[in-house]
């Protein structure tokens, strides 16, 4: 008999569970009730027109996709190209190489690539949690490289932490 009541209870807390967590998921996402769509906007490469940044071409393309990808995992939103719950568009303000480290000779042992990127996110369920907010994030490197050698680990690096940076600010609250 005992037996019988704790199956009968484990299998109401199995079936009620999953529905008190309500609009959160495993990845922390809180969206919104209703909300189905995102809408992500080409983010333009404006980093040419700031002193000391490099002109790398692609690059507005590839974090574009990347930042759909994180959101395609890590939701179950639908993508859309117009009309979307939540947007997101900006441009990539920064992409610049600076010495961090010197030897005594005064030339640069250590190398960094900085990212910035401009983000304005649109909520359109809860206007309240709209924002423009600037991301960035570096990766360091030997001095004897080039931004060539480094470009694809550099950009696979910084890409993962600023994407997951916007997705923490606009759907994790953090």
């Amino acid at each position: 008999m005992k037996t019988r009541i704790n199956l009968f209870l484990s299998f109401i807390l199995l079936a009620i569970v999953p529905y008190s967590c309500g609009i959160y998921s495993f990845t922390g996402a809180s969206v919104p009730p209703g909300t189905e769509t995102f809408q992500i906007n080409y983010f333009t490469n404006e980093a040419g027109n700031r002193p000391g940044s490099t002109i790398e071409p692609g690059l507005d393309q590839e974090f574009t996709i990347a930042l759909q990808d994180l959101l395609l995992n890590q939701t179950n939103l639908n993508l859309v190209k117009t009309g979307g719950h939540l947007v997101y568009e900006g441009e990539i303000t920064q992409y610049s190489i600076s010495p961090t480290t010197s030897t005594s000779n005064n030339t640069a042992s250590q190398n960094r690539l900085t990212m910035g990127v401009n983000v304005r996110y649109t909520n359109t369920k809860r206007e309240e949690d709209s924002f423009e907010k600037r991301f960035s994030f570096f990766y360091d490197f030997d001095a004897n490289k080039q931004l060539f050698d480094i470009k694809a680990e550099a950009n696979e690096l910084i890409f993962e932490r600023i994407t997951q940076d916007i997705f923490n600010a606009s759907l994790a609250k953090w």
